[in-house]
């Protein structure tokens, strides 16, 4: 560019009114000096020239500088970079766990309960018996993390025919505190607490259904002040398939869990009160075992109730492939027009082991929890196979009170098979003998026994 801009100012020279006047007057001196006093002015011109080009050259970088800084900083606040905003991470346990920035998650949840068997009771009773089956529990739901500490979870039951909420909760957790708002457990015995997927036999044990024990909407309270204590307590009104209603309860429990070497030690106690409202009464009945059947031996009737008083005792013990629980839960009922208080008692012990190598029964929070096979059948195993024992015993009657509701004195066994983490397949047997039974057999004979047979395949996630 310089040696253009040179080249066309000393082709100007050749035009200029000096070189002609210089021509006019062919005296070479005065052409020598004309011609050297032109040259020295071109390069005083061309350095002139080269010093405003550098000068435009620096401003237009400065400006080009300027210019990139201003939209770097646009696209910063308008469009942060994909490398400062972490990706969600996609895990999988049962089912898809989404964990997002800030501490968002999401996790579909459900559970598949498809039961059969059949029940051989006296003919001369005249109730329902044989086979049946029935699509015990068809759950969809979801479950997450919110920021904050807070978390949800949502679940539908669609078995029956019907919808139907079970879980509705909102929770707030902060270090060993959790606050839960919404429909869920109360706290009453071990049993009801640890989920349906864990249980050792296709039901609970009878006095969990028997005493009414359901999930309510309320507000509760739990805390870990150390690693081996749990404290829980919470007011609660309806379930949700009740409200309207005006019944109010209060539930406080307590566990100690200590670890023993390789065991688990449970111990715990419950206490649980029930305003009824006017007007209403309690009644306590229960099936034979299984669901599928709408036939009870031993029931209470309605009673004119103003309260319900309930307490629990907890024990229960995980060794390697070896685990027993037992518990007791002592009902009273407040009755109406000075008749005495009726009282009530259930409770079971059991016992089970693993009969395949390295599995042993799940424990976590106060509750028993997920058994995950050491050799499931999906990485060339067998899965595992374990065996429990149960007696289960139900006294609902109270001669003082009035009340000849019956008495059961179950005996269980249960075969469990778990192939892999998230499928279990169950078949238990049970024989009830049966006191004071509301159903009259041959002569009028209400002692008598009852057979079940059970059978159930599950999957959850």
């Amino acid at each position: 560019m310089k040696k253009l801009v040179a080249a066309a100012f000393l082709a100007g020279t050749a035009l200029s009114p000096s070189i002609a006047v210089a021509q006019e007057n062919p005296s070479l001196e005065d052409q020598v000096a004309a011609l050297v006093a032109e040259v020295a002015r071109l390069n005083q011109r061309v350095a002139e020239l080269e010093a405003e080009q550098d000068q435009v050259e620096a401003q237009a970088a400065a400006r080009q500088a300027e210019m990139a800084t201003q939209v770097a900083a646009l696209q910063e606040t308008v469009a942060p970079s994909p490398a400062t905003s972490a990706p969600a991470q996609i895990t999988w346990a049962g089912a898809p766990e989404i964990e997002g920035e800030g501490g968002w998650s999401f996790k579909p949840r459900g559970r598949l309960n498809i039961d059969a068997g059949s029940i051989d009771a006296p003919d001369s009773t005249g109730r329902a018996d044989g086979f049946n089956s029935e699509l015990r529990r068809a759950r969809l739901g979801v479950e997450g993390d919110i920021p904050g500490g807070f978390g949800y979870k949502f679940e539908i039951d669609f078995a029956g025919n019907a919808a139907e909420v079970t879980d509705a909760i909102l929770t707030y957790e902060d270090g060993p505190l959790t606050v839960n708002v919404g429909q869920h457990n109360t706290f009453q015995s071990l049993e009801e607490l640890t989920s349906s997927r864990w249980s050792s036999f296709i039901e609970r044990a009878a006095f969990t259904d028997a005493f009414g024990f359901e999930r309510r909407l309320g507000v509760s309270v739990e805390v870990e002040p150390t690693d081996t204590v749990l404290l829980q307590a919470g007011l609660f009104s309806d379930n949700i398939g009740d409200l309207p209603g005006k019944a109010m309860s209060a539930d406080g429990r307590v566990v100690f869990m200590p670890e023993i070497g390789d065991s688990q030690l449970h111990l715990g106690a419950s206490v649980h009160y029930t305003d009824v409202p006017q007007g209403d009464t309690v009644r306590y009945r229960q099936r034979p075992l299984v669901h599928f059947t709408n036939e009870r031996f031993i029931n209470t009737g309605n009673m004119p109730a103003t309260s319900e008083l309930g307490a629990g005792l907890e024990a229960a013990f995980i060794s390697g492939p070896f685990h027993a629980v037992a518990e007791g839960f002592w009902q009273s009922s407040n009755m109406i027009g000075g008749t005495d208080d009726a009282n009530f008692f259930g409770g079971y012990a059991e016992a089970g082991f693993f009969l395949t190598s390295g599995d042993s029964r799940g424990y976590r929070g106060g509750t028993f929890n997920r058994t995950r096979p050491a050799n499931p059948v999906d990485e060339g195993g067998i899965g595992a196979f374990q065996i429990v024992a149960r007696y289960d015993y139900l006294d609902l009657t109270d001669t003082g009170a009035g009340i000849i509701g019956g008495t059961q004195n179950g005996y269980m066994a249960s075969l469990v098979w778990v192939p892999t983490d998230y499928t279990r397949f169950l078949i238990n047997y049970a024989r009830l003998d049966y006191d004071d039974a509301i159903y009259a057999a041959a002569g009028g004979n209400r002692d008598y026994s009852v057979d079940v047979l059970g059978m159930r395949a599950q999957i959850d996630f």
